[in-house]
């Protein structure tokens, strides 16, 4: 029983690692369109913030990322590589703009060089693999550390939630309380998101956020940014 639950209590603190904004890989220089919707005022406020970040979050995020990172994580368990290596290639295939493949590289590169200071070896040939993605490397080290598969998705996307509500609380006058209020809410989401992505198959995995991509591809060229993306 004591050995059960020191393995559950270091998946948790292992997962917490993960997802932390500690973790020197930079995502919070990213805001994936954010900050253009926010210079076109499209999002000025809390309520149309948060209705932008859990659009992303069920549609795109729900219906793309997650599946894919579950199929990866299933691959790294079953220690196939090639197939990790496939959803990668299809992952970053599937950013809509120049910015998003950019960043997605980026996070991976980093996360893989992040993991291998941490001893987990096979991250050495991805830290310049050119189909280097930020979930693929997230899946290797939720299964090298036993972080269980459902809880590796919903730290994904709990992640990404997170990063997205900072940078609405850097872009617009909203404050912290606001920041807090939306991941509270975002948060009772998660579970359900997370459960419809278990089930996609693969002919149904994509996304349906148009706007978000206009909002990247706009964003290459916007005058004055904050955010790399």
């Amino acid at each position: 029983m004591g050995d059960e639950v020191t393995h559950s209590s270091l998946s948790l603190l292992r997962l917490c690692q993960l997802v932390s904004p500690a973790l020197p890989i930079g995502a919070y220089n990213f805001s994936q369109g954010l900050e253009y919707a926010a210079h076109m005022n499209w999002v000025r406020d809390e309520a149309s913030a948060y209705t932008w970040i859990a659009g992303i979050a069920q549609h795109s995020v729900g219906t793309l990322d997650l599946p894919l990172l579950l199929r990866m994580y299933d691959a790294w368990l079953s220690n196939d590589t090639d197939t990790a290596q496939r959803w990668s290639a299809y992952l970053l295939a599937a950013r809509e703009t120049e910015e998003l493949r950019a960043e997605e590289r980026h996070l991976g590169r980093s996360l893989a060089k992040a993991l291998l200071s941490l001893e987990v070896t096979e991250a050495v040939s991805w830290t310049k693999h050119q189909d280097a993605s930020y979930g693929c490397l997230f899946a290797l080290a939720a299964a090298r550390w036993s972080i269980p598969r459902l809880q590796t998705a919903q730290g994904y996307l709990w992640a990404w939630c997170e990063n997205q509500v900072l940078a609405a609380v850097k872009l617009l006058p909203i404050g912290q309380s606001a920041g807090q209020r939306m991941l509270n809410t975002l948060l009772q989401t998660i579970p359900n998101i997370v459960a419809t992505a278990g089930a996609l198959a693969d002919e149904d995995i994509g996304l349906a956020t148009p706007l978000q991509g206009m909002a990247s591809a706009w964003h290459e060229t916007q005058y004055s940014r904050l955010f790399r993306s």
